[in-house]
């Protein structure tokens, strides 16, 4: 193993984090991708994973209102699962959460079991209106083909 870390994306992790979104095979499509505009633009909202100098992994803390945020793109390199990534990757973003004074996270998952061994739990879609109508209008598999729950964990 080489030397891993979690730390903050930075400019030239942008093309890595693209490259992780976008295999969406490699991920069962559980990720939606996203545009390096996008991606550019809410640079500051993700933490990566980086081993020897190579983005790994990488996840999103986005700000929803001011009592909420979510989490979101969260991908870990196949090669490098099983490593506990994920959840760090997780654990910095809501420790971000708490910093800038927001306490309470959800997450849209397939993956429901992962995050309820973070502490997150299942809840209506219908209490995120501010966010169903933001992405999941321009979602493809939007309304008939999501299968996803909305979970949430309060700090």
């Amino acid at each position: 193993m080489g030397s891993r870390m979690i730390r903050k994306a930075r400019i030239k992790d942008v093309r890595a984090i693209h490259g992780l979104l976008m295999h969406t095979e490699e991920h069962d499509g559980l990720v939606l991708p996203r545009s390096f505009s996008q991606l550019y633009s809410h640079l500051r909202d993700f933490v990566v994973a980086v081993e020897d100098g190579e983005v790994i992994g990488c996840c999103a803390l986005s700000l929803i209102w001011e009592d909420l945020a979510e989490i979101r793109s969260l991908v870990v390199s196949p090669k490098h699962r099983g490593k506990h990534l994920g959840r760090k990757l997780v654990e910095a973003c809501l420790s971000e959460a708490v910093t800038l004074g927001i306490y309470r996270v959800y997450t849209l998952t397939e993956v429901a079991g992962f995050f309820a061994r973070l502490g997150f739990v299942e809840e209506g879609m219908e209490s995120l209106n501010q966010k169903i109508f933001l992405d999941c209008l321009n979602c493809p598999r939007f309304p008939d083909l999501c299968n996803e729950v909305a979970m949430t964990i309060n700090l």
